[in-house]
C-alpha cells in the first residue's frame, strides 16, 4: 500500500484529491487546520502549518501510520487580495508564512521518510511565472517564490532520486473563488488611496474567474503526476488567454495598458 500525504486535505482542491487518490489505491493521510473522521485507508491529522512545533506533533503522528510516504502533496494556502502600500504587516506576514514557508516546514520534516523515487507536489499558480496585477500582487508574489522554491528543490532532491513538480492552475471552482470576492470587496470598501481604481478592477477580476474548472480537473492531474514514472516540473491547468495575451507585451506596454484601464 502506497501513502501519500496531503496538506490542504479538506479544501476544495485537496479534498477532490484525497478521494481521486482513494478511488485509485492510495492510502491518504490528510493534514488541515480542521479534519474530518478517519476511514478506511484514509488518516486525517489535525496541524497548523504556520507553527513548527505543530508540524513537528504531525510528523510523529505520521510515523505511527507509516515509515514510508510514496508522495506529497501540498494545496494547503491562502488568497489575498489587497493594496502592498495600505496591507498590515500581519496579513501580508501571514500569507508568506502559510503560501510559502508551511511548504517549507512540511518537506522537510517529513524528508526523511521520502524514499528513493517518491515525489513532492506542489500548487503554484498560474500568476507565479506571470507579471503581477495590482491588488494580486501580494498573492503573486508568494506564488511566485513557492514556484521558484519548488524548482530549487527539485535541483537539490533530485540527488536523493526524489521528483519534484508543480501544479499551476488558473481559476478553480472552490471556496476560494468566494474568498476572492469578498476580499475585493473588502479592499475596494476600505482602501483610501485607490477606491475608484479598486472598482473598475474588480471588472477584470469577474472576467478572470469566471473561466473556471471542477476540482476534479486538478485532482485528475494531480493523480497523474503521481502515477507518472517519470513525472514533469510543471503542470498547467485552465490558463487564462487574456493574462497570457498581456504577459507577451513588454512590460512598459503592460504597465500603460493596466494605468489605462483602471485610473
Amino acid at each position: 500500500m502506497k501513502f501519500v500525504l496531503v496538506t490542504g486535505a479538506y479544501g476544495g482542491m485537496g479534498k477532490s484529491a484525497v478521494n481521486q487518490l482513494l478511488d485509485n489505491g492510495y492510502s491518504v493521510i490528510a493534514l488541515d487546520k480542521t479534519v474530518g473522521e478517519k476511514k478506511e485507508n484514509l488518516f486525517p491529522v489535525q496541524v497548523d502549518l504556520t507553527d513548527e512545533k505543530s508540524v513537528q506533533t504531525a510528523y510523529q503522528k505520521v510515523k505511527e501510520i507509516t515509515n514510508d510516504l510514496y508522495a506529497i502533496v501540498h494545496f494547503a494556502g491562502i488568497y489575498a487580495l489587497n493594496s502592498l502600500v495600505e496591507i498590515d504587516e500581519e496579513k501580508f506576514v501571514r500569507i508568506f508564512n502559510v503560501n510559502l514557508f508551511g511548504a517549507y516546514r512540511v518537506n522537510k520534516t517529513f524528508l526523511p521518510l521520502l524514499k528513493d523515487g517518491s515525489r513532492i507536489i506542489i500548487t503554484t499558480s498560474e500568476l507565479a511565472p506571470l507579471a503581477p496585477l495590482p491588488f494580486t500582487g501580494l498573492y503573486a508574489v508568494t506564488k511566485s517564490a513557492l514556484d521558484k522554491y519548488a524548482y530549487s528543490l527539485r535541483m537539490e532532491v533530485q540527488l536523493l532520486g526524489i521528483h519534484v513538480s508543480v501544479l499551476r492552475p488558473g481559476a478553480v471552482k472552490t471556496d476560494m473563488l468566494g474568498v476572492s470576492t469578498r476580499a475585493l470587496d473588502d479592499f475596494c470598501d476600505k482602501s483610501k488611496l485607490y477606491s475608484c481604481n479598486a472598482k473598475r478592477f474588480k471588472g477584470i477580476v469577474n472576467s478572470v474567474e469566471a473561466k473556471n474548472v471542477s476540482p476534479d480537473k486538478i485532482a485528475k492531474v494531480t493523480l497523474k503526476a503521481v502515477n507518472a514514472k517519470r513525472p514533469r516540473f510543471i503542470y498547467k491547468i485552465n490558463r487564462n488567454k487574456l493574462l497570457l495575451l498581456l504577459n507577451i507585451l513588454p512590460q512598459k506596454l503592460q504597465t500603460k495598458i493596466i494605468k489605462k484601464i483602471l485610473k
